[in-house]
């Protein structure tokens, strides 16, 4: 912009329309050689006092549509207006003294108070401008253009670069917003689309909602129905069927039924224990045949001894040759049986170690007779339990098997021996599988 879009007024305004001094005579330039451009106003410019061009740039870029409509709603009505016409009305009473130059004046100074402070420290013109430069660079364009042009050391060839710099700004965001605007007319377009399928979908979505109340309402009705006729069925069923007495015909055999229930799980549990109990029996009735056949046997042998016929036909002698050489380590016992068992051991021919479980023999001497013990026997009811786990030790760590006894008497004994022997004790291995450190 090469000439200004606006005069200079020499009759009595400046390019801000500012009163200035009357124009002295001829003689009186000659005189003093008084500059026009120097003569600027003591105080900032007012909004009424600026041309017509300025109006409309500090209206357009000073003041949003927002705040513009809202300012002018308090001295036009503005319902029916639209953002032009509202902004022209402005630009024209801008340049009125009136109540609306005033209030526009006061909104842009409250406005942009910061920018106006901030150029109120400039004392000349090159002050201004570097000022202006740096908003520029930073962007805060609005105030410092309101602020440069209310200045009261503006001169008109800032005023007019200032100007033409944002009107050039307005070309330069109208000619970059061009494509911007093409997007959101298409954007409103989509947003109409999306706006009717949304309508359609929410009326879709009300007919749906009325139906399924429709269904539910309906099955609530019947289901109202379908209890009535159930309580109206049991009611006749129950006036027809059951006389007074049924009721409690029912409850005595119901409290029958759960006796018998009672008692048959009672018969059940003392059944099972009953079971326990035969099996034990039996099995002790078992060892008590054996006991007494060896014993039968023993007697019998001594009495064919006493008699004097040779023992070694007799049946019962057929296992005297498993016990030669062997010794037999018995730990515990009674000292009334001890001996008998003892002779029952050396007749067949094996050699018998005793120890009476500490009672006056120390535990210790278990250590050394073990070893030298072939099989080991001992009465689970004469017999410490302390005993008993230090021989499970050693035989466990000699490898010598051992054979507990039911009781302490020679019946038992040499049931137990004939039958182990049958077994093959030794071949056998009658060893449990204990830990030597945690038993």
């Amino acid at each position: 912009m090469f000439a200004p879009p606006f005069k200079r007024n020499l009759g009595g305004l400046d390019v801000t329309g500012s009163s200035v001094a009357s124009q002295p005579p001829v003689g009186c330039c000659e005189q003093h050689s008084l500059d026009v451009d120097a003569c600027v106003s003591s105080t900032r410019a007012k909004l009424h006092e600026m041309d017509t061009p300025l109006h409309c740039s500090i209206v357009g870029n000073c003041l949003s549509t927002a705040e513009l409509r809202k300012l002018m709603a308090k001295h036009i009505a503005v319902k029916d207006l639209s953002d032009l016409e509202i902004h022209h009305t402005a630009v024209v009473m801008a340049g009125q003294i009136g109540e609306v130059s005033k209030a526009l004046h006061k909104a842009l100074d409250q406005r942009h108070a910061g920018a106006v402070r901030t150029f109120s420290t400039a004392k000349d013109e090159t002050a201004l401008t570097q000022r202006w430069r740096d908003a520029w660079a930073q962007g805060e364009i609005p105030g410092a253009y309101w602020a440069v042009l209310t200045h009261k050391k503006t001169t008109a060839d800032l005023r007019q670069m200032v100007f033409g710099e944002v009107h050039m700004l307005s070309h330069l965001m109208a000619a970059s917003n061009r494509h911007e605007l093409q997007r959101f007319v298409m954007l409103e377009k989509e947003n109409a689309d999306l706006r009717e399928r949304l309508d359609r979908e929410q009326q879709r979505r009300l007919q749906l909602v009325q139906e399924r109340d429709q269904i539910a309402e309906q099955m609530r009705q019947q289901l109202v129905r379908l209890e009535n006729s159930v309580a109206q069925y049991r009611t006749q069923l129950s006036d027809r069927c059951a006389p007074p007495e049924a009721n409690q015909l029912v409850v005595l055999q119901t409290q029958r039924r759960e006796r018998a229930e009672q008692l048959a799980h009672a018969a059940q549990e003392q059944l099972l224990l009953l079971q326990e109990q035969l099996a034990h029996l039996q099995k002790h009735g078992q060892y008590l045949a054996e006991e007494l056949a060896a014993a039968e046997a023993e007697l019998h042998h001594l009495s064919e001894v006493q008699s004097g016929v040779v023992a070694a036909v007799h049946p019962s002698c057929e296992n005297s040759a498993t016990l030669q050489a062997q010794r037999v380590l018995y730990v515990g016992g009674r000292p009334s049986s001890t001996p008998s068992i003892r002779d029952y051991v050396c007749r067949r021919g094996g050699e018998f170690l005793h120890h009476d479980g500490g009672l006056e023999d120390r535990k210790g001497l278990l250590d050394s007779l073990l070893p030298r013990a072939s099989l080991v026997v001992f009465p689970v009811d004469c017999v410490d339990h302390d005993s008993v786990t230090k021989l499970k030790r050693l035989s466990e760590r000699h490898q010598v098997p051992f054979v507990p006894l039911r009781s302490a008497s020679l019946a038992c004994f040499a049931a137990t021996l004939k039958r182990e022997l049958a077994n093959d004790v030794k071949t056998a291995a009658f060893l449990p599988q204990l830990c030597l450190r945690h038993s």
